[in-house]
């Protein structure tokens, strides 16, 4: 049966991009504020990681919502909707409040986890015949946004003499020029173009049927969610925490923060290479644990060794920008069909994004009760172990049934 297609252009290209773009600096950009942030609402190590818990709690929880939005409005339409709750949430934690800081960080997770769903959807789409040039040129946009994120907003904020929450404000203004490129998109959007996030992916059944079996009790679907939760737990940690890390050892935050930056600039290479190499190849077990193994390397030294900060970074950076493109390559691998590929993604990004957020108020919470970040540290080496593990299993030669 022949399907409708958008052609394919630059500017479409273009606007999937700089939809990317912001799909990371509202939460990442809070990072290098989190001790002026503290010491401003006096605020614990752990009720400052909820900060950046509760965005990626809202991703989680906002997969299965994303198709039911895109069905009724379209891709196009739900995606400038996103964009535009996104600004109404950087605006919102503009209240001299520490109710708004919360409230608008939630209103931004929304908005943040309904654009990680739709512009996969859109690739898949509109992209079909170059899905591996999109999702390197889509995974390097998100790292992207996040290397901005962690190494200009201090800088920013001192040259313009803005406090901290004029700082974090400062973003909106990507968000609103995202907006303005996707509202004439959304006017003119066809609703014959086909949606490719199904009825079942709410569900956990391809289609809406309900004979299918449920993506949600296939093993190897279970291996892609596992590698996509441990890598975004690590990824989070790391962004909400390592300027305080370098801190705690000496560092200005300034200088964490320009750490944290190349830490995510690395994650632009690793996020580039990872789905152009994995496509090429029938398993993608060698390349994921390698990338786990950056990863584990890389906190063990932050553990161990913390003076060689700039090696240990470049390992992470590496190993975490290609961790979260490989596991979007692996939602389209280990998938047949673009219905299937939905409805993996909205498994993996739902489960995975909830086991995510565990991670930063979890290693806030060991920090306040140890004292230090070690401890911490090490006990996330043992989630790139796990990570690995589910690499091995992930990066068979086989479809979800």
């Amino acid at each position: 049966m022949t399907t409708l297609r958008r052609p394919l252009s630059v500017g479409a290209a273009v606007a999937i991009v700089l939809a990317a773009l912001n799909l990371r600096p509202a939460v990442v950009a809070v990072s290098p504020l989190i001790g002026e942030i503290r010491a401003a609402e006096g605020l614990s190590a752990a009720a400052a990681g909820l900060l950046t818990t509760l965005p990626v709690l809202c991703f989680g929880a906002l997969a299965p919502v994303a198709p039911a939005l895109s069905r009724r409005l379209g891709l196009e339409r739900t995606l400038f909707g996103a964009l535009v709750l996104l600004c109404v949430g950087f605006a919102v934690r503009l209240a001299p409040t520490t109710t708004a800081l919360f409230v608008g960080t939630v209103v931004v997770g929304c908005a943040i986890g309904l654009g990680n769903v739709l512009l996969p959807a859109l690739v898949k789409r509109d992209f079909a015949d170059r899905v591996g040039l999109m999702t390197s040129l889509y995974s390097m946009a998100l790292a992207g946004g996040a290397a901005l994120a962690a190494g200009l907003t201090l800088p920013v904020a001192e040259a313009a003499g803005l406090e901290w929450r004029g700082a974090l404000a400062t973003w909106g203004l990507l968000a609103v020029v995202g907006a303005l490129v996707w509202a004439p998109r959304a006017v003119r959007a066809d609703p014959a173009l086909p949606n490719p996030l199904p009825a079942g992916i709410a569900a956990g059944t391809v289609g809406g049927s309900g004979s299918a079996r449920s993506v949600w009790r296939s093993p190897l679907a279970w291996a892609v969610t596992v590698f996509m939760g441990v890598q975004s737990l690590s990824f989070y940690v790391v962004n909400a925490w390592l300027p305080e890390i370098f801190v705690s050892a000496g560092s200005t935050a300034e200088a964490g923060g320009w750490l944290l930056a190349l830490c995510n600039l690395c994650g632009i290479v690793g996020s580039f290479v990872t789905p152009l190499v994995a496509g090429r190849m029938r398993r993608q077990r060698a390349i994921g644990i390698l990338l786990a193994g950056c990863i584990g390397a890389g906190l063990a030294g932050l553990a161990l060794v913390p003076g060689a900060g700039v090696l240990w970074v470049v390992l992470l950076g590496l190993g975490q920008g290609g961790g979260i493109s490989l596991a979007l390559t692996l939602m389209a691998l280990r998938a047949p069909d673009a219905a299937r590929t939905s409805e993996l993604s909205g498994m993996a990004q739902s489960a995975g994004y909830t086991l995510a957020a565990c991670g930063p108020i979890g290693v806030g919470l060991v920090h306040d009760m140890t004292g230090t970040w070690s401890t911490a540290l090490l006990l996330l080496v043992g989630a790139a172990v796990v990570q690995g593990v589910a690499a091995w299993f992930a990066g068979r030669d086989a479809h979800v049934r």
